[in-house]
């Protein structure tokens, strides 16, 4: 099990469990985090599941391809240079420790 911190609009922070494996978009449904919307199921097509990865966490992730990238340079209105669309996450060991910021949600 991994533990993955969302830090809430409100400043909240909440840690959860994850697995190896999941999404972290899954990661946040499972868990109650109601700002990640994750309305396409995790398709990458709606960009209801933005998140901003926290600075230190950038190196460890894979970048955004192409679709992603499109996605929150044209649906999100405060995408972040750390923007991210949770559901192309995909978490493993490395991942331990992960800190994202959800914003307020869009939707």
């Amino acid at each position: 099990m991994l533990d993955i911190t969302f830090i809430l609009p409100d400043e909240t922070s909440v840690t959860v469990a994850a697995n190896e494996g999941d999404s972290l978009m899954q990661t946040a449904v499972d868990n109650g985090i109601e700002q990640i919307a994750a309305d396409c199921g995790g398709c990458c097509s709606c960009a209801t599941c933005h998140c901003i990865v926290a600075d230190n966490w950038q190196d460890k992730l894979t970048p955004p391809d192409a679709t992603e990238s499109d996605l929150l340079s044209n649906a999100i209105e405060d995408a972040q240079k750390n923007s991210r669309l949770s559901c192309q996450i995909f978490l493993d060991a490395t991942h331990d420790g992960l800190v994202v910021h959800v914003p307020e949600s869009e939707w």
